[in-house]
């Protein structure tokens, strides 16, 4: 696509060791959870994946069919679309971390409830206190409603900036990449927001 990658590249942050006994520490708290009943239909508990010293934390809605089955995010064909999305700007997904608003996969892939993503909130709070990365962006409404608390239309949630509680950490707004499969002729969109998101994480880190 075009998009120049030394502003993420000359970035990089300094490797600390305890994040991975930490994070270590918390995906077994999440192995082990029963706060919610969507850990009766579980094959296993999708933690998060990616470099623990990443800049850039991607957070989405909630695992699917394939990750519930790998245990792992976005390895679906949405996780696919995702990683080309990043490869067009130069950025490997080994370079980021990804997770989700919940741990575990709703029935029939359904959007988890409210009571389903506040019993997951500490975890995912906890991870991003672990990561520190210097960009959130979050795939879709849901993720956008978890984190910003903001009933509001994708249409008005992209292409703006907001900010973490009070790690004043930059937050953006993309299409989920399951919504692009469903709606290709959105896909042209996707060129704006990495611009923005370039844009706004030059601004605040580089």
């Amino acid at each position: 696509m075009g998009i120049e990658v030394f502003w993420y590249k000359k970035n990089k942050k300094t490797i600390n060791f305890l994040h991975s006994d930490t994070i270590d520490e918390l995906s077994l708290q999440v192995e082990n959870c029963t706060k919610c009943s969507l850990h009766n239909g579980r094959t296993q508990t999708v933690f998060g994946d990616g470099l623990l010293q990443s800049n850039i934390l991607i957070i989405g809605e909630a695992p699917g069919r394939d990750e519930d089955k790998q245990g792992k995010p976005f390895v679906g064909r949405a996780g696919k679309l995702l990683t080309e999305i990043l490869k067009s700007i130069n950025i490997q997904r080994s370079d980021v971390y990804i997770t989700n608003t919940v741990k575990c996969r709703p029935p029939d892939n359904r959007n988890p409830s409210k009571e389903e993503v506040d019993a997951c909130s500490n975890y995912l709070e906890s991870q991003i206190e672990i990561i520190k990365p210097h960009l959130i962006i979050l795939l879709g409404k849901v993720a956008a409603d978890r984190l910003l608390n903001l009933d509001l239309p994708m249409s008005e949630l992209r292409q703006k900036t907001y900010y973490y509680k009070a790690n004043k950490i930059p937050v953006v707004v993309f299409y989920h990449p399951a919504y692009l499969l469903r709606s290709p002729s959105e896909k042209s969109k996707v060129w704006d927001d990495l611009n923005y998101m370039k844009n706004v994480f030059t601004k605040n880190v580089g």
